[in-house]
């Protein structure tokens, strides 16, 4: 079933199931994995509506290196580095995408319907296999699905108030995990072989549920007082990143024992976040919000001590900027904690209005921005002075001849 698609990739075989199969009776989907799925997927560039469409989803593969848009017609799917449209898939009627998953650069891809004219159902995930180009598969569901996770051995489905982890293979469900109201969809897993974390909200405001698979542990963190907005992992699931609907702080925990190991300031107004990334070796933490400006901060966590998730002292200040403090900090006992807070060490300034997701670029010390006006942005920060990045590069994805 999974072939390399984009380059050449290994396919790993699904580990065995690591919790005990949730009774099936309680299950809220019916399955389906043959070959007799099929859409209509018209893709004939000449029958394709040359006018710009409107974008509804759009989201980086497991690795940043690719990243897939939804839009009221089909989906596309980007290379970032260098930036180009892979290939795209405009479905005759105009179906709508609301969301894409990737399974890094193979061929199969998660569906969901979207738009005001949905190719598929809300309720059902559709698996995709772009070298057949049709559905193989399906799960559906009582309720309308609110996101998608892939991992090569796993699907993971999140619904309003449910998440349902299912065994790649053979579709067979392993785990289902109660939450508090989740509309947002928000549910984060690592992507490291053979070791699976999951995390996604818990049953109460504020708190956060880790599942680490291998060592079949749960763990709830109590994260922020208000609402939880977003939370990302590293690529291992050592570490967790969270912000709250408040939005001017992002904490920063070790998702074994659930201590917090940092927390830096994204500004003093409310803010909405829109995306939380770390960098590959986790030294680096960038954050996108309703505010226009993307944000770097430092880590105190390197690629040394990833393995317990242990606070270290700062990166030689020859090679890395310290994150800035205010000058106040020595009496921090005594004012309140802003005076003490821990700042973003570089920044870019978007237009204001869209929503913007950030990851880190395979280029040293860059970033990749996706705007949902279809905006492309590579940036470079200076580890050494911090202050604000340079741009490198520019596109609307949607029409890709317009560049920087």
């Amino acid at each position: 079933m999974l072939q390399p698609y984009l380059e050449q990739q290994q396919q790993v075989p699904p580990d065995p199931p690591d919790e005990e199969t949730a009774n099936e009776t309680d299950h809220e989907s019916h399955m389906s994995f043959n070959n007799s799925i099929v859409s209509n997927p018209n893709s004939n560039p000449g029958l394709i509506d040359r006018s710009t469409p409107a974008l509804l989803h759009v989201s980086f593969n497991q690795d940043y290196g690719c990243f897939a848009a939804g839009t009221d017609r089909g989906f596309r799917i980007y290379n970032c580095d260098p930036f180009r449209e892979i290939f795209r898939r405009d479905f005759d009627g105009n179906g709508g995408i609301g969301a894409v998953e990737m399974l890094f650069r193979c061929n199969i891809l998660a569906l969901v319907g979207g738009g005001d004219s949905p190719q598929y159902p809300l309720n059902k995930v559709m698996i995709w296999d772009d070298h057949q180009s049709r559905c193989i598969g399906e799960l559906s569901f009582r309720s309308e699905v609110r996101g998608v996770r892939l991992r090569r051995d796993r699907i993971v489905v999140v619904l309003e108030q449910k998440i349902f982890v299912y065994n790649f293979a053979d579709l067979k469900l392993l785990h289902q995990i109660e939450t508090i109201a989740n509309p947002k969809g928000l549910c984060a897993v690592s992507h490291v072989a053979g070791s699976f974390v999951l995390v996604c909200p818990g049953l109460q405001k504020g708190q956060v549920r880790v599942e680490h698979y291998a060592s079949k542990r749960t763990k709830f963190i109590l994260a922020h007082d208000s609402r939880i907005a977003c939370f990302t992992l590293s690529q291992d699931g050592n570490l967790l990143a969270t912000s709250s609907t408040k939005g001017t702080l992002v904490r920063i925990f070790n998702t074994h024992d659930g201590t917090l190991i940092q927390e830096v300031r994204r500004g003093a107004d409310r803010a909405e976040i829109y995306s939380l990334a770390f960098s590959p070796t986790a030294h680096w933490l960038a954050v996108s919000s309703d505010k226009g400006t993307v944000h770097v901060f430092s880590l105190k966590v390197n690629a040394e001590n990833l393995g317990s998730a242990r606070p270290s002292s700062p990166p030689d200040s020859n090679s890395s900027v310290n994150s800035p403090s205010s000058s106040l900090s020595f009496i921090k006992g005594v004012l309140p904690k802003y005076f003490s807070s821990e700042w973003s060490v570089a920044q870019f300034r978007l237009i204001e209005g869209s929503q913007y997701i950030v990851a880190f670029g395979h280029q040293k010390n860059t970033v990749v921005i996706l705007g949902l006006d279809g905006s492309f942005y590579r940036c470079k920060f200076d580890p050494a002075t911090g202050g604000e990045m340079t741009q490198l590069e520019y596109h609307n994805f949607l029409k890709p001849d317009e560049a920087f």
